[in-house]
């Protein structure tokens, strides 16, 4: 294609073949009337159906359509991860392959890109699930709003709108993913949240089930990480470290009591091992965060701080 792609779409699919032909032709309804070129990346993660067979006929038919295709099932965070590698457009649209997400809101998510937003997440204000899905989902909003300090309505909506550099600097593994916002915040990026119409799911069946709610849970620890104690990793383990010496200090100055004014023995009580192991591993969690921030030293983090100050010196 001789004039550059200004946007990306990426679309990761697993057993979409139903939902895919209608896929494309509302992708294409949406996009050709913006006046911008673009380009459709399905990241096929491990189908066992004819998606990518699919994929492939429509890239022949179509140069703007363009498909990768996993070894295995390897999850939406890689399947994001592989397609990201891959883009051409300055501006990048995710969304799901089952068109829950409905493309007709492409062109408004792009609009707040420029109004100088630099990610814009859609908001499921009317969703379109059943309530064993709802449920477990306001609860994860809230705790990650109140956790990473971004308050969002819809932190996990698969229809977003950035740009590219933004998903090529937030880490994508494990279930980390559904805190792309999060993350781009504490990177300092603008992020805006829009509400947008979310639609029942019509072919296949979801692929969420309770267990990725509790990997989510644990990437949650890992976000946190991120965000809060990217940049001073001892703070973390110190103060754990901390926590954890102060515990096994009061056990010990209690067993000490004990053992100066009675008669008790305290050499095989079960205590005195915890308050000894509490010790250790206080000295252990402080070495670490000591090593980490040397470590952080060493590789000279300043790639973070050139996102903050962009805005203020420009191409100079």
């Amino acid at each position: 294609m001789s004039a550059p792609i200004e946007v990306s779409l990426l679309a990761p699919a697993k057993d979409e073949a139903d939902s895919l032909p209608e896929l494309f032709a509302q992708v294409r309804a949406a996009m050709d009337g913006q006046h911008r070129t673009w380009e459709l990346i399905v990241v096929d993660d491990g189908s066992t159906d004819g998606t990518w067979r699919l994929v492939e006929e429509q890239a022949r038919h179509d140069p703007r359509v363009r498909g990768i295709r996993l070894r295995r099932n390897f999850g939406k965070a890689a399947a994001l991860a592989a397609g990201v590698a891959e883009v051409r457009g300055a501006l990048l649209v995710t969304m799901d392959a089952d068109l829950q997400d409905d493309p007709a809101e492409i062109p408004r998510l792009l609009d707040e890109l420029d109004r100088g937003a630099d990610l814009v997440s859609g908001h499921k204000a009317q969703r379109k699930d059943p309530l064993g899905k709802r449920l477990p989902s306001k609860v994860f909003n809230r705790f990650t709003g109140l956790i990473t300090g971004l308050r969002l309505s819809d932190h996990n909506c698969g229809l977003k709108a950035a740009r590219t550099e933004v998903y090529r600097r937030v880490p994508l593994y494990g279930e980390l993913h559904r805190y792309i916002p999060a993350l781009a915040h504490q990177l300092g990026y603008r992020v805006r949240e829009l509400a947008v119409h979310h639609r029942p799911r019509v072919h296949g069946r979801s692929h969420y089930g309770l267990e990725r709610y509790v990997r989510g849970a644990l990437d949650l620890l890992t976000v946190v990480a991120l965000t809060r104690y990217g940049r001073r990793p001892a703070h973390l383990f110190g103060g754990l470290g901390l926590l954890s010496g102060t515990l096994g200090t009061l056990i010990l100055l209690y067993l000490t009591g004990v053992w100066v004014f009675t008669a008790q023995s305290i050499g095989t009580r079960p205590l005195l091992t915890l308050g000894i192991l509490l010790e250790v591993l206080a000295a252990q969690l402080i070495s670490v965060g000591l090593l980490a921030e040397l470590v952080l030293h060493r590789t000279g983090r300043t790639d973070d701080v050139a996102v903050l100050i962009t805005e203020q010196t420009g191409d100079g």
